[in-house]
């Protein structure tokens, strides 16, 4: 392993966690882009003259930029060796942060947050790839969550240090930085990312198979579903808090950092799970999520108990190394569309359970009614999880009941 990654272009020595480090900051600088605007959409909206209804256009746009640019890049790139690929990747997404920061209208704004969505998709699924490929086979799912703690620490403190200077300096500064962050990653990339043998037998068509294969699409709506309370929470956490439990607005940065703690430690646990037993590891995280978000429903009458259970429903981002490496597991030829995927599926994940936590609060039910919606979701992810066995059991007999 360590001569693999330890190999440069130029003879250079790579360090296995820097290398780690590197992808990583990707990570942080995807998530915080991801979600510096919710806190940011008072001074966006002021400033492009719209209301703030309106700026969630601009978080749907990007949304659909990760989703249209995952199977889009994935297979027009099958051919590009990995480390050029993520160079690539961060490039356009620099363009896009540095050019929403200039925008000159809402509008293009709009178009231009789009643009930056699309390489989330492929770059967190190269990633991945590539950190797997750099330890022994029963290490990946941790490698996985190492690179994935970015996107975790961008919850913790990318998003709320962006917001404060977001709304101290302009909002435009916290998507230049995010640009910046950008640029450096594809400097560490090309510094300490080792390159990988270019896979000559990859080709569109081949990776374009994910997109209709039984347990890829299985795994795929697991992700879409099964993930989809925590992001049911996440989206209407504050209204919850702040008019159910009544918690001051000034607590505010402490709901986001509680949860990012949360997020980070189910994301390394989730790693350790799915690296000791993957297909044991993915219905006991389901039901973890289950019962954790149905405790929110009635924790969140309380600010100290709704705090506590906020950092809980975060550890449910145990999920995702685990569906990263059963995507790894069963993607056959398709291996860069199928881990791509997975992250555009938890972007379907937030708009079903933002949309359906909407309607429940919407049909009069109280704020907290999140959680009931999330533990709905759970137990569908569930549901699925053990049907798509079921089938994987009938088209072979002698798959491992592990």
């Amino acid at each position: 392993m360590e001569s693999s990654v330890q190999e440069s272009s130029q003879g250079q020595a790579r360090s296995p966690r820097l290398a780690e480090f590197s992808l990583a900051l990707g990570g942080f600088g995807i998530g915080t882009s991801e979600f510096v605007i919710m806190g940011l959409m008072n001074r966006v909206a002021s400033d492009l003259a719209v209301s703030e209804p309106q700026v969630g256009y601009a978080i749907s746009s990007y949304a659909l930029g990760v989703v249209v640019g995952a199977p889009i890049i994935s297979a027009l790139a099958a051919r590009v060796p990995k480390r050029a690929l993520l160079i690539v990747l961060m490039l356009v997404f620099a363009v896009g942060n540095i050019a929403s920061a200039m925008a000159p209208g809402f509008w293009s704004f709009v178009g231009l947050r789009f643009l930056a969505g699309l390489p989330h998709g492929a770059y967190f699924g190269v990633a991945a790839l590539v950190a797997a490929g750099a330890v022994p086979v029963d290490q990946r799912a941790r490698a996985i969550s190492r690179v994935m703690l970015g996107l975790t620490t961008a919850i913790l403190v990318g998003a709320p240090l962006g917001t404060w200077a977001g709304n101290v300096f302009g909002w435009q500064i916290a998507f230049t930085a995010v640009g910046g962050i950008a640029l450096l990653t594809a400097l560490l990339i090309r510094l300490y990312v080792p390159v990988q043998p270019i896979n000559t037998q990859a080709s569109p068509k081949k990776e374009l198979k994910a997109l209709v294969d039984q347990r890829v699409l299985v795994t795929i709506a697991i992700a879409c579903i099964g993930c989809g309370g925590m992001f049911s929470i996440f989206s209407y956490v504050m209204p919850t808090l702040t008019r159910q439990a009544g918690m001051s607005e000034a607590f505010g940065p402490l709901v986001l950092v509680i949860f990012g703690i949360g997020s980070i430690i189910g994301n390394l646990v989730g790693g350790r799970m799915a690296d000791r037993n993957l297909m044991r590891a993915i219905p006991r995280i389901l039901i973890w999520c289950a019962v954790i978000q149905g405790l929110y429903f009635v924790a969140a009458n309380n600010v100290w108990t709704g705090l506590l259970c906020v950092g809980l429903v975060g550890t449910c981002m145990a999920l995702a190394p685990s569906l990263q490496t059963r995507l790894m597991d069963v993607a056959g030829d398709a291996q860069t569309m199928a881990a791509s995927l997975n992250h555009a599926a938890f972007n379907g994940a937030n708009a079903l359970g933002a949309w359906l936590a909407g309607l429940a609060i919407s049909a009069g039910l109280p704020w907290s009614s999140t959680g009931l919606v999330g533990t709905g979701l759970a137990l569908c992810g569930l549901l699925i999880f053990w049907w798509g066995r079921v089938l994987e059991k009938r088209s072979d007999p002698e798959t491992s009941t592990a």
